[in-house]
C-alpha cells in the first residue's frame, strides 16, 4: 500500500528548516508549544465526539480511540505544565488555525456512519493518520532543532518534554496504519477505497497546513489551488457542491487578513528596521521568493 509522507510548506521549507529558526526566537517558540498544546488538547474532543458517532462499533476501533484520547491528554498536561513553568501563554492561539482549517475541508457532507460504517471509519482513521504523520514529523525536527540549539535550562525542558511525547505519537501512526492495512486487505474495493481516502486527506491536510503558514501576498489564490486539488481527488458529482460551499471563505479569507495584521503589529514593534527589510519583502515576495534570494547571496 503506498505510504504518504508530508510534504513540505510551498515545495521548499521542510520541517527542520522551519524549526531550526522557531527555537532562535523565544516569543515564537512559545507560541509554537502553546499551538502543540492546543492540538493535543483539541483532539481529545474531536476523538471523543468521533467516538460517540461509531456508537460502539467497531469494538475495539473504540477501545483504540480511548487509548489515544488518554495519551493525547497526557501530552496538553505535559505541555501545559511546561508552558506554566516558564510562564508562557496558555490561551488559545491566535491567528490563522490549523485544525480550524482542516476540519473546514473535510467533507462530512458525504459521510454517514449510520448509513455506511465502514466507508465512515475509512475515512476517519486517514485523516487521523495523516495528522498524527505531520505532527511526528514536526515533533521529531523540534527535538534535532533543539540539540542544535543552545542548552538552556529552558530549552532542556522543552526537549525533554517532546521526547515523551514523541514515541506515543509514532504510536499513534502504527496503528492507524495497521487499521488502514486490515481494512484494504479485506478486499480490492476496500484496497481502492483507502488509497482513495489517504489521497484525498492528505490533500487536505496540506491545504490546512500551508493555510496557518501562509500570510505572503497571494496566499488566497493558493488556497484556492490547493481546494481545486482536494476537491480533483473525489468522484466528478461530489466536487462542484464541495468547492461552492466552501469556495467564498478560502478566497475572502478574513482570518488570514487579521493574521496579517496581527503579524505586521508583531514584527514593527519588536524592530522597525527588521520590519522593512525581512518582513515587506517575505510579504510581497512570498517564502519560496525570499528562499531563493537567500541561496543566491550565500553561494
Amino acid at each position: 500500500m503506498t505510504v504518504a509522507y508530508p510534504r513540505k510548506f510551498q515545495n521548499v521549507l521542510g520541517a527542520r528548516d522551519i524549526l531550526k529558526r522557531v527555537v532562535c526566537d523565544r516569543e515564537i517558540h512559545l507560541i509554537t508549544l502553546n499551538r502543540y498544546r492546543y492540538s493535543e488538547q483539541r483532539s481529545c474532543k474531536d476523538l471523543t465526539e468521533l467516538i460517540e458517532q461509531l456508537n460502539g462499533q467497531p469494538q475495539q476501533l473504540v477501545r483504540d480511540l480511548s487509548h489515544h484520547i488518554s495519551d493525547e491528554a497526557r501530552h496538553a498536561m505535559w505541555l501545559t505544565d511546561l508552558l506554566a513553568e516558564v510562564g508562557a501563554d496558555i490561551g488559545t492561539p491566535t491567528g490563522s488555525s490549523y485544525i480550524n482549517e482542516f476540519e473546514r475541508l473535510l467533507d462530512r457532507e458525504q459521510q454517514d456512519p449510520v448509513q455506511d460504517l465502514e466507508d465512515f471509519v475509512i475515512s476517519s482513521l486517514a485523516a487521523i493518520n495523516v495528522t498524527e504523520k505531520r505532527g511526528c514529523e514536526y515533533f521529531s525536527a523540534h527535538i534535532h532543532a533543539l540539540k542544535q540549539a543552545p542548552q538552556t535550562e529552558e530549552n532542556i525542558k522543552i526537549r525533554e518534554t517532546i521526547e515523551k511525547i514523541l514515541p506515543e505519537e509514532v504510536g499513534h501512526v502504527r496503528w492507524g496504519n495497521r487499521w488502514l492495512g486490515e481494512l484494504a486487505r479485506k478486499s480490492p474495493e476496500n484496497q481502492q477505497k483507502v488509497q482513495q481516502a489517504k489521497r484525498k486527506y492528505t490533500a487536505i491536510e496540506q491545504a490546512a497546513f500551508e493555510s496557518g503558514m501562509d500570510i505572503t501576498l497571494g496566499a488566497e489564490l493558493r488556497r484556492v489551488a490547493n481546494l481545486v486539488e482536494v476537491a480533483n481527488t473525489m468522484p466528478l458529482w461530489q466536487r462542484p457542491q464541495y468547492l461552492m460551499e466552501r469556495l467564498p471563505q478560502t478566497l475572502l479569507a478574513p482570518e488570514l487578513q487579521f493574521t496579517r495584521i496581527q503579524a505586521a503589529q508583531r514584527a514593527w514593534q519588536r524592530d522597525p528596521q527588521t520590519f522593512i527589510e525581512k518582513f515587506v519583502p517575505m510579504f510581497l515576495n512570498g517564502i519560496q521568493g525570499t528562499e531563493n534570494n537567500r541561496k543566491k547571496t550565500t553561494v
